[in-house]
C-alpha cells in the first residue's frame, strides 16, 4: 500500500452515481473494497467495450479496487466494523446501525434527489439527472433542442462531491472520534455547476447584457459576448480579447485590422457593448485567415488566452500530456488500455492505478480475512 490515503479503508456499494468517488480514493492509495452481487455488477457490461468484450467504462470508473461478490448483508456489516468509509447508493438497509456498531465510521449516502421532498423517490439516470439539474437546458444553440453533455458528467460531479464529503467527514472522525452520515443528492450536486445561471435569472435586471431572466442557448458564446469558438484554417479555436482589450487591439492594429476601435468614444464605459461587438466581428474575420495550430502557439507566446479546439486524436497524441507521462494503463479483461492519468501530482505520496483482479465470491465470516482487515 502506498499513497496519501494508504491507511484508509473504504467499502464501495455505489452505482454510476458515485462510483467515481471510489476511484478518486483508491487512486490515492485507499484500500477500496467493492462488494458486488453474486450475479455480477451490471456496470461491468456498460459500453464502450474493448475488442475482448471488457467494459472500458468499468475499467476506468472501477479502477483501484478489490472486488468481492456476496448477497449476504452480513458481509457488509462485518467489513463495516473495520472500515473508515462506506460509499453507498441506496444499498444499506440500516446505516444507523452500522454507525452505532462503529462510531468512527463515515457513510456517504448518495441518492438521486435526497431523502426528502416531493421527488425523493424519483429515478434519475444520467440523461434525466442532467435534464432535471438544469445543465442540459444551457447546452446547444438557439436553433437546437437542449443537448446532453458529453460523456457522463453527472457521474464525475456527484463522484467528486462524494469523495470530498467522505474525506471531510473522515477528518472530523479522526479528530473527534465521531463518524457521521453524509447525504448527497445528485440533483443538488448538478445544480451547483449552473454557476451564474440561477443568479442571472434572479438578478437579470442588474446585468448589462440581459434581455430576459433566461440566457438563450448560444453554443460556445459566453454570456459577456466576449468568448466564442471561431473557425480558423484547419480547425477551430476559442478566442477572447479579455482580460486585456488594449493588448488585443494592439495585435490587431499590428496586422492592419481594428482601426475603428481607436475611436475616442470607446474609452467611455457606456459604449462597452458596442466595442465588444466590433472587436468580436473583427476577430472573426481575422481568425478565419490563420492556420489554427501556429496561430494558437503565437497567441500563447504573446500571452493571449486562446484555446485550440483539439480533436480527440489530437488530445491522444498531445505532446504536453506525453511529456508529463500522463497516460495510465487500465486493466481491460485480459488486456490493458491507456486512459486518463492523474488529476494531481503529489511530491511525496504517489497517485497510481492498481488492479484489483477478478471479483471473488466470499462468505460473510471470511470477509475481514480476505481483505486483510482482521486486525
Amino acid at each position: 500500500m502506498s499513497g496519501s490515503l494508504a491507511n484508509v479503508r473504504v467499502i464501495d456499494l455505489t452505482d454510476d452515481r458515485a462510483i467515481y468517488a471510489g476511484k478518486l480514493l483508491g487512486d490515492l492509495g485507499a484500500q477500496v473494497v467493492r462488494v458486488e452481487p453474486l450475479a455480477g455488477d451490471p456496470l461491468r457490461h456498460r459500453g464502450p467495450l474493448h475488442e475482448n468484450g471488457a467494459s472500458l467504462w468499468h475499467a476506468f470508473f472501477a479502477s483501484s479496487r478489490q472486488f468481492l461478490r456476496s448477497d449476504d448483508g452480513a458481509t457488509v456489516a462485518n467489513l463495516a466494523s473495520a472500515a473508515d468509509i462506506i460509499l453507498d447508493c441506496e444499498q444499506l438497509p440500516d446505516p444507523e446501525a452500522l454507525l452505532e456498531a462503529n462510531p468512527k465510521l463515515v457513510i456517504v449516502d448518495v441518492t438521486s434527489f435526497g431523502g426528502s421532498g416531493p421527488w425523493q423517490d424519483y429515478q434519475a439516470p444520467g440523461l434525466v439527472a442532467e435534464a432535471l439539474g438544469g445543465i442540459a437546458a444551457t447546452s446547444g444553440d438557439s436553433d437546437t433542442p437542449p443537448l446532453k453533455l458529453f460523456g457522463d458528467q453527472y457521474a464525475f460531479v456527484s463522484g467528486v462531491y462524494a469523495a470530498i464529503g467522505a474525506l471531510a467527514a473522515l477528518n472530523h472522525a479522526r479528530e473527534t472520534g465521531q463518524g457521521q452520515i453524509v447525504r448527497l443528492s445528485v440533483h443538488e450536486a448538478l445544480c451547483t455547476i449552473l454557476e451564474h445561471v440561477l443568479m442571472w435569472a434572479w438578478y437579470h435586471e442588474l446585468m448589462p447584457f440581459a434581455e430576459s431572466p433566461v440566457l438563450p442557448r448560444r453554443g460556445s458564446l459566453h454570456w459577456s459576448n466576449a468568448y466564442i469558438v471561431m473557425q480558423a484554417i484547419g480547425g477551430s479555436i476559442m478566442i477572447t480579447p479579455t482580460p486585456d482589450f488594449q493588448k488585443q487591439l494592439a495585435w490587431l492594429i499590428e496586422e492592419g485590422r481594428g482601426l475603428e476601435l481607436l475611436d475616442e468614444r470607446f474609452s467611455d464605459p457606456s459604449n462597452l457593448a458596442e466595442m465588444i461587438e466590433i472587436t468580436m466581428r473583427t476577430l472573426h474575420e481575422w481568425v478565419a485567415t490563420k492556420e489554427v495550430e501556429p496561430f494558437f502557439h503565437e497567441a500563447q507566446a504573446r500571452h493571449h488566452p486562446y484555446g485550440w479546439v483539439m480533436t480527440v486524436p489530437e488530445v491522444a497524441s498531445n505532446p504536453q500530456l506525453q511529456a508529463r507521462e500522463w497516460w495510465a494503463e487500465y486493466p481491460s479483461g485480459d488486456a490493458t488500455t491507456a486512459g486518463p492519468g492523474a488529476p494531481y501530482h503529489f511530491s511525496d505520496t504517489a497517485w497510481a492505478i492498481s488492479n484489483g483482479g477478478e471479483a471473488q465470491p466470499i462468505n460473510a465470516d471470511d470477509a475481514l480475512d480476505v481483505v486483510g482487515w482482521s486486525d
